[in-house]
């Protein structure tokens, strides 16, 4: 099995994909990348990258998938949502996967790299990692050379996590926190990134599971905290039970809009999201993962508005 010269990214539009883009265009021998997306304006930022092109269509179609794959020699899975109805975590994380591994099949892509999640299982408490994990099992029973990165959550300068923990600071005066004692092991983008890009060059990566973890375990809240003190602006946390989370995710659910948070997101909590160490990790593709205290302060510096808001609460 040759390293591919052209992947297609599914979601690569995202904070994922966008980094990931940013690496590949860097590999020796690398070609081309194509970025199926309902929009061209979300992909904007990465057609200035060299050998990117951006497809626009619909991924639920099999004729735009199968156009999307022609000539393709792997291709990368980022798709998912974090909220949403039982059916609609089951057409993205599992439907959608079907389908694409059956264009993969009709193309002749036989390299596939798939991002699920730490925490997936048949019995686990949340829909969306019960979901990850049955389109794990699509995967795994579809003849394709397949490797599967499992990380905790995701951190960077473009993260929607300890960004809005950040932003929260700066105008609440203290943060009301569902499952404060909730466990993550947080991972860098660009170490996540770095882990696919290996995957693809690398073929003794297929048939294998990798867990993509940090070095560091630490609860929600001291992830608000650090959060906070990044930004110059930490609040007093005030912990609430999962049962008044739940009650809580409800209330936003119904507001238009994404929710801050759901009731699935709060289920997904009651499980550690950290690295089991039954399964390989970064370091097992030669990555060495970087550490919180190392990447959070060169995004998160202080900011004029929580200057001001401090300022403010001071007269």
């Amino acid at each position: 099995m040759t390293a591919p010269q052209k992947i297609v990214v599914f979601g690569g539009t995202g904070f994922v994909g966008r980094s990931l883009c940013a690496q590949w265009i860097q590999e020796p021998g690398a070609h081309s990348i194509t970025l199926p997306t309902r929009h061209l304006t979300q992909a904007k930022a990465l057609k200035t990258l060299p050998r990117v092109q951006a497809l626009q269509g619909d991924i639920g179609r099999p004729e735009f998938l199968d156009r999307c794959l022609e000539g393709a020699d792997a291709a990368v899975n980022l798709v998912a949502i974090l909220h949403g109805s039982a059916s609609s975590f089951e057409r993205i994380h599992v439907g959608l996967v079907e389908q694409w591994v059956q264009a993969c099949q009709r193309q002749g892509v036989r390299r596939v790299v798939h991002v699920s999640a730490l925490g997936v299982g048949e019995q686990a408490p949340s829909n969306y990692l019960r979901s990850k994990h049955r389109g794990e099992e699509v995967l795994h029973h579809s003849g394709l050379g397949v490797s599967v990165l499992r990380p905790s959550v995701i951190f960077g300068a473009q993260d929607r996590f300890l960004n809005l923990f950040a932003r929260m600071q700066e105008v609440l005066p203290v943060v009301p926190l569902t499952g404060a004692q909730a466990q993550f092991q947080p991972v860098w983008v660009e170490d996540v990134a770095r882990a696919i890009v290996t995957c693809l060059m690398e073929p003794k990566t297929v048939g294998h599971t990798y867990e993509c973890a940090g070095p560091d375990v630490r609860t929600l809240g001291q992830l608000v905290q650090l959060a906070g003190q990044a930004r110059g602006c930490a609040r007093p946390i005030i912990p609430l039970p999962l049962s008044v989370g739940r009650v809580q995710a409800a209330m936003m659910e119904c507001a238009p809009g994404t929710p801050l948070m759901s009731r699935d997101n709060v289920d997904s909590m009651r499980v550690p999201n950290v690295a089991t160490g039954t399964m390989p990790g970064l370091q097992a593709l030669g990555i060495e993962p970087a550490s919180l205290q190392a990447v959070v302060p060169t995004y998160l510096g202080p900011a004029q508005g929580c200057q001001r808001f401090n300022l403010w609460r001071r007269r």
